[in-house]
């Protein structure tokens, strides 16, 4: 028996478990651990990859696994997040007597962070059978998709204000989730080409994107924290957009 041709698929069944004890800790109410989880199946999903590249042990059920483990992950798990955020911020409405959104509103804003598992399937469906998605991606990837979602309750109990701006009464507006749901949901099959952060080399010159990215990226963590998880994502789609533009012309 082949253990090593196995060891990439057992990383991505450690992503789907984290999955499923996100969706447990996100249906309590317990947004952070749920955050947490989503962010070491993040690593699992990049380790998985990563084993199979050098272990030379690519299978078709390994992609078809790591989808499957993606739609969980990266799908469902956002969802049950914002419909847990969604829910607080109605919450926190009434408790303050500042209500102002009908209960018929409510309850049809309560559907559309399932925009985010739809969504999410439709593009891991494509990313399987496009051709054009081995070396970048077209539209935003679930994984970068989720941590922005995720995100949003860890900095909403880490870090409720920045430079004495309240960031958590942004967080917990109703409209500002349903908006961010919306958008971030058609970016995810929109037909806009992204790098991907696969080296083919080190070198400066086939890299300048990348480098440039990861270096922006560890200065916004260092200085803001979880505040900058969505800077950097959106960091990603405007660097992406410049680079087009230049490989372009």
């Amino acid at each position: 028996m082949n253990i090593k041709k196995h060891i990439p698929n057992a990383i991505t069944c450690g992503n789907l478990f984290c999955g499923c004890l996100a969706i447990v800790m996100a249906l309590r109410g317990h947004l952070v651990e749920s955050a947490y989880l989503v962010g070491i199946a993040a690593v699992l999903d990049f380790l998985d990859g990563l084993m199979a590249r050098l272990l030379k042990v690519h299978s078709e059920i390994g992609k078809q696994l790591d989808s499957l483990a993606d739609m969980v992950t990266f799908g469902v798990v956002p969802g049950m997040v914002m419909f847990e955020l969604v829910h607080q911020s109605y919450e926190a409405q009434l408790a303050s007597g500042s209500q102002s959104l009908a209960p018929l509103l409510y309850v049809l804003s309560l559907f559309v962070p399932f925009l985010i598992p739809i969504f999410s399937a439709i593009r891991l469906a494509r990313f399987n059978i496009d051709t054009r998605q081995t070396s970048s991606f077209i539209g935003v990837p679930t994984p970068a998709s989720a941590m922005l979602f995720c995100s949003l309750p860890l900095i909403n109990h880490f870090q409720p204000t920045l430079f004495d701006v309240s960031v958590s009464s942004l967080i917990l507006n109703i409209y500002f989730l349903i908006l961010i749901s919306i958008i971030m949901s058609f970016l995810m099959v929109a037909e806009l080409p992204l790098f991907a952060l696969k080296f083919k080399n080190l070198t400066w010159a086939d890299n300048k994107i990348r480098f440039l990215f990861l270096i922006s990226s560890l200065v916004l963590l260092i200085v803001f924290q979880f505040i900058a998880v969505p800077i950097i994502i959106f960091l990603y789609l405007f660097l992406s957009i410049i680079n087009n533009t230049t490989t372009k012309k």
